[in-house]
């Protein structure tokens, strides 16, 4: 599947609700943007929707096998992965290199998640989760390169529009392999509302994507990688952005950096360096509104450490 429709997100607004937190809205102030707090949901990110979305569809359809699911990733998609086998009751079982930071498995094991550590690179990790997949008959899940992890992303579209106090024009989403992307932008093209990728300058893979005609390797290498360094840019991404013509601009990691300092700074939320990818499109002025137009940030997660926050800017 290489597109995604809005039926795909509405079945899946419909299956997720009242298993994720609708995102709430704050208004900008006189001249900013409005933000939608998607770093409140589950897990902190919004990878909890399309895990739960993959999951319970699986299960109505049958397809959910005793084994339960399995992915290599001690990110984002492994915490919502496990969160979300957890509320099922489904087995979860993530594979992590064995230099994986104590604290990520902690936390998949507070999920409830089964931990295997394995290889000492995320490669070595990922082919030992494959090996189990083959042997168990887990199901395989993955961050974001599935129709209904993009389309359980999406949900947050139309919660948003019903949340604004006033219908925003645009929509500013970081984007990384495109799930999240590939989800908003599908959803918002059908209300008429604009939605605006945005990617560090060194983790480019839309903007490589829509230059090239097709996905492309990229390199990686970004203040906000841990989130948003995929090497390639999904299908359902490149498909999606096509349709909805939307922009895609870039941003260096110092306006990154600035525009999440800028958030606690201004609203004491501590948020991703990928979350503040997409308010550093407007505070950098890779994109600019027209007189008028109303924008909303999709602030996407909030799982960093606020450590580098506590002292005064530099």
């Amino acid at each position: 599947m290489s597109t995604l429709s809005y039926a795909d997100v509405k079945a899946a607004a419909d299956r997720v609700a009242g298993h994720v937190r609708p995102v709430a809205v704050a208004p900008g102030d006189p001249d900013g943007p409005a933000l939608a707090l998607e770093f409140l949901q589950h897990t902190g990110t919004f990878k909890a929707r399309g895990a739960q979305n993959f999951l319970l569809a699986h299960r109505e359809s049958g397809t959910l096998p005793d084994a339960g699911v399995t992915l290599a990733s001690g990110g984002n998609a492994g915490l919502a992965n496990a969160w979300a086998a957890g509320r099922l009751g489904v087995p979860a079982t993530v594979f992590l290199p064995e230099t994986a930071p104590p604290v990520k498995v902690a936390r998949l094991r507070g999920y409830g998640a089964e931990v295997r550590l394995a290889g000492s690179e995320y490669a070595e990790a990922a082919a030992a989760c494959e090996e189990f997949a083959d042997r168990t008959g887990a199901l395989r899940s993955h961050a974001y390169d599935h129709p209904l992890i993009a389309a359980g992303a999406g949900t947050l579209v139309d919660e948003i529009l019903e949340r604004s106090s006033s219908t925003p024009d645009t929509l500013i989403v970081s984007v990384g392999g495109g799930g999240l992307f590939a989800g908003v932008a599908t959803a918002a093209h059908h209300h008429g509302v604009r939605t605006v990728a945005v990617e560090p300058e060194h983790c480019r893979a839309l903007h490589a994507a829509l230059e090239a005609g097709a996905p492309v390797d990229v390199p990686v290498d970004s203040v906000a990688a841990d989130s948003l360094g995929a090497r390639r840019a999904t299908p359902l991404a490149l498909a999606a952005a096509r349709a909805s013509g939307a922009p895609s601009v870039l941003v260096p990691d110092a306006e990154i950096v600035r525009a999440r300092r800028a958030l606690w700074d201004g609203h004491r939320v501590a948020v991703e360096h990928a979350a503040a990818t997409a308010l550093a499109a407007l505070t950098s002025g890779a994109y600019v509104p027209e007189d008028g137009e109303r924008v909303t940030v999709v602030l996407c997660g909030a799982n960093t450490d606020p450590t580098d926050l506590a002292g005064p800017a530099s």
